[in-house]
């Protein structure tokens, strides 16, 4: 199968690693070269960690970055399906849809990483909405085993198979959530740390006091605020704003406090320094 990868950050180059593994043909794609070659070069370092440590071996790995095609141009794109994973904002993912439609095969599925934006308005924007489908993985992708598959309003049954049967052979573990914003997982996690974010923000206690306490008393592996700078303070905002507007609950206003840091470019770890700093 050649499978399209539209954003090489974190999570495509992840997407985009997985699927060579697993014997696909890649074919890269991001705004520029420079960041499909940094999206390689994270891929380069995975793998070669990965032979370090005798998960894979020399061979496996010269296969797996064999696989991947670096990919400039949207265009007249010969792929069985295309994963979008670019930034977390809607005009950015219409903007990819708009393009992928008429530049991809008419049988191609068009899906999309969001882990919050509506999968029907994507569909929407484009002439094929029974094959737009949402492929949500979890971050860091190689090691992350769900993948949440959302249905738009107008998702074939196909469709829905083929992804299903696309994830299983990737080594993930699907599980069918509605459309609704935020799907399951971050209607359910980002408000938890909007929540921490808000104790920070009123005096309750330190970030690490935080952190200690959901990591000891809830045997959380990472505690919210490490696991915010993680994910990426602006990735946050834009999802506790999708939540905001879509339900139109006050439960899910964005912290203050959340909206101050990236207005202030403390994003996490990507920029070194969020409710943390990094080097």
């Amino acid at each position: 199968m050649v499978i399209l990868v539209v954003g090489a950050g974190q999570m495509g180059s992840g997407i985009a690693q997985v699927a060579a593994q697993h014997g696909h043909t890649v074919l890269l794609n991001d705004r520029d070269a420079a960041l499909i070659e940094r999206g390689i070069g994270i891929i380069r370092k995975n793998l070669d960690r990965a032979v370090e440590k005798s998960r894979i071996t020399q061979r496996e790995r010269d296969s797996a970055l064999a696989a991947i095609r670096a990919t400039p141009k949207l265009e007249r794109i010969e792929a069985d399906i295309a994963i979008e994973a670019a930034t977390e904002q809607l005009p950015t993912k219409l903007e990819i849809f708009a393009v992928l439609d008429p530049n991809t095969p008419a049988s191609a599925i068009l899906a999309s990483n969001t882990s919050s934006i509506s999968i029907t308005a994507l569909a929407a924007s484009t002439k094929r909405p029974q094959r737009v489908i949402g492929m949500h993985f979890m971050n860091p992708v190689p090691v992350m085993p769900l993948v949440e598959i959302i249905r738009g309003l107008e998702t074939s049954q196909e469709t829905y198979d083929a992804v299903r049967s696309l994830a299983e052979q990737l080594g993930k573990t699907p599980v069918e959530v509605r459309d609704f914003p935020g799907f399951v997982s971050n209607r359910v996690l980002l408000p938890m740390i909007n929540e921490a974010i808000y104790a920070l923000y009123e005096g309750v206690a330190s970030p690490e006091a935080i952190d200690t306490v959901m990591k000891l008393g809830m045997n959380h592996p990472m505690g919210p605020l490490e696991l915010a700078d993680f994910i990426g303070l602006d990735t946050c905002l834009s999802i506790m704003q999708v939540l905001h507007e879509g339900f139109g609950d006050s439960k899910y206003r964005p912290c203050p406090l959340l909206v101050q840091y990236v207005a202030a470019g403390r994003l996490g770890r990507k920029s070194g320094r969020g409710f943390y700093e990094y080097t």
